[in-house]
């Protein structure tokens, strides 16, 4: 029985896990379950899960979580703040933390789940786009056991030797990483240039959170997994080819070099690769359907188009100039997508305030978890301001 913390319950990869876990009440118990907005959600989970400990950002939404638990007959004790999510992502109790939060907010709670050598079930990619180095570097001193849940990268790492530890000693001689191209795939730019945030979030094969979306639809999401990767892998940008695959049934493939290519195949269903990784190295079923290769009957594949899509490019520049690029990329970009969703800037817009940020700001090499906060302000505060200038 492994007991298991969801940071970030009540996103689409919360729900998932939940689902997979609840298929295998012999397996695995539920710790903690965080949340921030959704509270209502949080509430059912924790009636459904009864977990020991529920975590949200501030006082009156636990009042109000609290409340609800105790109303439903509930016994989980309600905590807020991100000391309380370091405590559940590093209690004793703990096994197995799924790190879910989006975006900058999940780094703290989830290297405090590093240093507690818990085993890391990582969803939360900018936890490594922001502070790789350092982020390995904890893993490596704690002995934390890191599996990938990005469907990308855990096709990724079920396509590599077992006793992987770089691509030299493996005879690998790319990584090709998967994209489904989004809902505006072979659109110019012009034609973006109007799309609406409800277009943007309808994603032809994923079910995900607004920000996600967003970031899939100008493939955003694919540079951050692209940095993602020459982390998990240790590879350099240059050993990673971006394809576009709209069925979304490859999830990424390793290139070896006596011409063997693996790949790993499935539903577009990310049950998938969190089964893999909370039952790694068994397996479970995960409620999945079986793959019909006669129904998906033809697969395809397509470069990136990097001019319509500069969101991509500036990913690939971020991960060569190394530093604090990385962070500074996010930061503006997660300014720039709320910019979106908001209405105050256009959708292709998004990839200009990113390049005016990294054009703008100075990039350094991090060498502590404060430093890296303080790029992210940085970068935040800058592309803000711009954002500011734009709208006037």
């Amino acid at each position: 029985m492994q007991s298991i913390t969801l940071l970030g319950a009540t996103g689409s990869i919360g729900e998932s896990t939940l689902d997979v876990i609840a298929r295998h009440p012999d397996l695995y118990s539920v710790f903690a379950l965080t949340g921030n907005q959704q509270i209502e959600k949080l509430a059912d989970q924790c009636l459904s899960h009864q977990p020991v400990f529920a975590v949200v950002n501030e006082a009156e939404s636990a009042s109000r979580l609290q409340a609800l638990i105790v109303a439903g007959g509930g016994k989980t004790e309600v905590l807020y703040g991100v000391e309380s999510l370091c405590q559940v992502a590093s209690d004793p109790a703990v096994d197995a933390v799924m790190a879910a939060i989006v975006g900058a907010a999940g780094l703290v709670p989830t290297l405090a789940a590093v240093d507690a050598g818990k085993k890391l079930l990582l969803a939360n990619k900018e936890s490594l786009v922001m502070a790789g180095g350092l982020f390995m570097e904890a893993v490596q001193r704690s002995g934390s056991l890191l599996l990938p849940i990005d469907s990308e990268h855990n096709a990724i790492f079920q396509c590599l030797p077992a006793d992987y530890s770089s691509a030299a000693d493996s005879g690998i001689k790319r990584l090709l990483l998967s994209a489904s191209g989004g809902p505006f795939r072979g659109w110019s730019a012009e034609q973006m240039s109007g799309v609406t945030p409800k277009q943007a979030c309808a994603h032809p094969n994923w079910s995900m959170g607004q920000k996600i979306s967003v970031d899939s639809a100008s493939l955003m999401n694919k540079g951050l997994e692209l940095i993602e990767a020459c982390w998990l892998f240790q590879v350099k940008p240059e050993q990673i080819q971006v394809v576009v695959h709209p069925q979304s049934v490859i999830h990424s493939l390793v290139q070896y070099v006596d011409g063997s290519v693996l790949a790993q195949l499935g539903n577009p269903d990310m049950r998938t690769p969190i089964a893999h990784a909370l039952a790694w190295p068994d397996r479970i079923a995960a409620g999945v359907a079986d793959l019909d290769l006669f129904d998906v009957a033809q697969l395809n594949f397509e470069k990136p188009d990097l001019h319509s899509f500069p969101c991509l490019q500036l990913a690939f520049d971020a991960a060569a100039a190394g530093g604090d690029a990385p962070a500074i990329l996010n930061a503006a970009n997660e300014i720039a997508v709320q910019a979106f969703l908001e209405q105050r800037i256009g959708f292709t817009q998004i990839p200009q305030v990113v390049d005016n940020a990294m054009l703008e700001l100075g990039f350094c090499e991090p060498e502590s978890l404060a430093v890296v906060q303080e790029s992210d302000l940085r970068a935040r505060q800058h592309s803000a301001k711009y954002i500011a200038q734009v709208e006037s």
